[in-house]
């Protein structure tokens, strides 16, 4: 099964989500691979345990412009279970290029994506805080989609942009894609305006919201500068514990 984790609405949450979700459902005993298809890396930076790629590393970028297998280009992280296709600052040029490859080029990541399958029960992808191409490649790619959305006065936001695109999708190139659920992040329950726009994304999506609402925490800003994703940073905090309960939501979803 294959996740896009999406929102081009930036600071949501959406890498964060990602990679904890992903480290969950590995430290269940599933093989994950993850994909970063985010030029800044950060899915990359934040489960290598402080480790970059090498300058011969093969990247998400590789894999999807150039064929590159994903045997080449996986690499362990501090997750067991957990292989990661890592990202760098080129990522950027490959929106570029993708806008002149002409017919197809929705299409990339999914064909680089097809033989995931025979060794990995999950596959997430860190998608860019944009709706660009590398967010399309995503979305053909993806049989479930994760929105993280943020517990903030704009939750709503670009949320109806992002349903647009992906009804073009399912339209055009990938009918088969589903919306997992939306995940609420960030919730501070000492602001009447968190528990407000819970109430208010529910109302508006129902039935597609996520039980599980991870609260802001300390602990999340932290644990990327040890390279770890929060729950094996600090499995016992708040946060941690909410991703995961959605987790196991994530896996009860299919």
């Amino acid at each position: 099964m294959i996740y896009a984790v999406a929102n081009q609405k930036g600071g949501v949450g959406k890498t964060t989500t990602t990679i904890n979700i992903a480290a969950c459902i590995a430290a269940a005993g599933h093989r994950v691979l993850l994909v970063d298809a985010d030029a800044q890396a950060n899915a990359t930076s934040g489960v290598l345990g402080g480790e970059r790629p090498g300058p011969d590393a093969a990247t998400t970028a590789d894999v999807m412009l150039d064929g590159v297998p994903l045997s080449r280009a996986r690499m362990g992280t501090v997750v067991p279970r957990l292989d990661l296709i890592p990202a760098t600052a080129d990522l950027a040029g490959a929106a570029v290029e993708l806008v002149e490859r002409g017919d197809g080029r929705e299409g990339l990541l999914r064909s680089a994506l097809q033989s995931a399958a025979a060794e990995y029960r999950y596959v997430f992808i860190d998608c860019p805080p944009s709706l660009d191409l590398i967010t399309v490649n995503a979305l053909v790619a993806a049989d479930r989609l994760i929105v993280p959305v943020q517990c903030e006065y704009y939750a709503l936001e670009g949320l109806s942009r992002l349903m647009e695109t992906v009804s073009e999708v399912r339209a055009r190139l990938n009918p088969s894609l589903v919306i997992s659920g939306l995940l609420m992040t960030m919730h501070d329950p000492r602001t009447r305006i968190s528990g407000e726009v819970v109430n208010e994304v529910r109302t508006h999506f129902p039935g597609l919201v996520f039980d599980t609402i991870v609260p802001r925490n300390v602990r999340v800003t932290e644990s990327p500068s040890f390279g770890e994703p929060v729950v094996r940073y600090d499995p016992h905090c708040a946060a941690a514990e909410a991703y995961q309960q959605a987790s196991r939501e994530v896996m009860s979803r299919g």
